[in-house]
C-alpha cells in the first residue's frame, strides 16, 4: 500500500533548496517562496528588489529565471512522491505572483526512464571555462531536442556556419555592453567576493577569456581590471543551442525558462558542461536576428547555450534553505510563508 507523503519541514526544506539551486542572470536569485500547507501549494513570486532594471526592463530574464527554479520545484515534488500541478501567472491581481505548484497527491504519472533529474540538481553548475571539443552525441542531442519541446519550447542545433553567425552577434552584443558604463555598473553592483552574502557572482567563478577571440564568453573581468583572469585557448568549433519559444509573452519566458533547466539538467546527468551566452538577448536588434533562419523569423529567441565536455565550473552561493524556513511562524498553521 503506498503511503501518503507528509509536508512536514523537512520536506519544505527539500523542496525550497531545490528551487533555490537554480541559475539565475548574475545570480540574482529574483524569487520569492510562500507554503500554504493546508492546500499544499508552493507558490512563487518574483523579488523585484533582485531584477536588473537597466539590461533586463521587461523582466523576461527574470521570468527565465524564475522559470528554471519552477521546473526544479516540480522535480523535487516528484522526488518526495507527490504529483506536482504547475499553474503559470494564476491570479491576475498579483502581477509577481508567477507561478503555484500543488503537491496534488501521491505520485500517479509514471516516472520517466531517463536520468535522475534531481541527482543533477546539486550538481549543476554553469562552466565558463574551455571545453574539449568532443562531440556531443547525437543521441543526447535528440533527447536535449524533446526535452525543450516537452515544456513548450524549441530548441535548434545551428551547424557550424550558422553558430558562426550567432557567436558574431553575441561578440557584438558583449562589445556594446562594455561600452555601456550604466550597464557594465549594473553588473559590477553583482560581482562580489565570495564570502560577501548569498547573492551575485564570486570573483572565482568568472571564467576567461578566449585567446583566440573565437568564443565571446563575458568579459566580466572589463570591469574590475585588477582581478583579470588570463586567457586560454578555448574549442576550435563550439556546440551551441538555441533555445526558442513561438511567441514572446510573459508565459513563453516561464516556460523557456523550464525547458532550459530541465536541458541543463539533462547535460549534468550526461556529464555535460554548459554556459550561457546571453548577451545578445538584452539587445533587442540583436535578438531579433538570432531567430533562426530556417523557420523564417517565426521563433523567439530565448537563450544562447554553449555545451560540451570540459571541467565542472565553481559553484555560485545560494540562500540557504534553513534561513527561509526560520522566518516562517509555522510550517502547518499560522503564517505559513516562506520567503528568500
Amino acid at each position: 500500500m503506498q503511503t501518503e507523503p507528509v509536508l512536514d519541514a523537512a520536506a519544505v526544506e527539500t523542496l525550497l533548496s531545490a528551487a533555490a539551486a537554480a541559475p539565475s542572470i548574475l545570480n540574482t536569485q529574483p524569487w520569492r517562496f510562500q507554503v500554504e500547507p493546508h492546500s499544499r501549494t508552493v507558490e512563487v513570486f518574483a523579488a523585484q528588489e533582485r531584477s536588473l532594471p537597466v539590461s533586463d526592463p521587461q523582466g523576461r530574464a527574470l521570468c527565465l529565471s524564475v522559470g528554471a527554479a519552477v521546473f526544479n520545484l516540480e522535480v523535487a515534488v516528484a522526488h518526495l512522491g507527490w504529483d506536482p500541478v504547475l499553474h503559470l501567472l494564476p491570479r491576475a491581481s498579483d502581477p509577481d505572483l508567477l507561478a503555484e505548484v500543488r503537491l496534488a497527491g501521491p505520485l500517479r504519472t509514471p516516472v520517466d526512464r531517463g536520468p535522475d533529474l534531481y541527482e543533477a540538481i546539486g550538481r549543476r553548475h554553469s562552466s565558463r571555462l574551455p571545453y574539449s571539443g568532443e562531440p556531443v552525441p547525437p543521441a543526447v542531442l535528440k533527447d536535449l531536442v524533446e526535452a525543450a519541446h516537452s515544456e513548450g519550447a524549441e530548441l535548434y542545433l545551428p551547424g557550424e556556419t550558422e553558430s558562426t553567425r550567432l557567436l558574431a552577434l553575441t561578440a557584438d552584443a558583449e562589445l556594446r555592453r562594455t561600452g555601456d558604463r550604466t550597464r557594465t555598473e549594473e553588473a559590477r553592483s553583482w560581482l562580489k567576493d565570495s564570502n560577501e552574502g548569498p547573492y551575485g557572482i564570486p570573483y572565482a567563478a568568472l571564467g576567461p577569456r578566449d585567446a583566440q577571440a573565437r568564443v565571446p564568453m563575458r568579459d566580466f573581468t572589463a570591469l574590475e581590471r585588477g582581478r583579470a583572469t588570463p586567457s586560454q585557448r578555448f574549442e576550435d568549433h563550439p556546440r551551441l543551442l538555441l533555445l526558442a519559444t513561438s511567441t514572446d509573452h510573459q508565459a513563453d519566458w516561464l516556460r523557456a525558462g523550464q525547458a532550459l533547466q530541465r536541458i541543463l539538467l539533462l547535460l549534468t546527468a550526461h556529464g555535460l558542461r554548459a554556459s550561457m551566452l546571453y548577451q545578445a538577448m538584452e539587445w533587442p536588434d540583436l535578438r531579433w536576428l538570432l531567430r533562426d533562419p530556417s523557420t523564417s523569423g517565426a521563433s523567439q529567441p530565448q537563450m544562447l547555450l554553449r555545451i560540451g565536455y570540459g571541467p565542472e565550473g565553481p559553484a555560485t552561493p545560494r540562500r540557504p534553505a534553513r534561513e527561509l524556513l526560520a522566518e516562517r511562524r509555522s510550517h502547518l498553521g499560522g503564517d505559513a510563508r516562506v520567503s528568500g
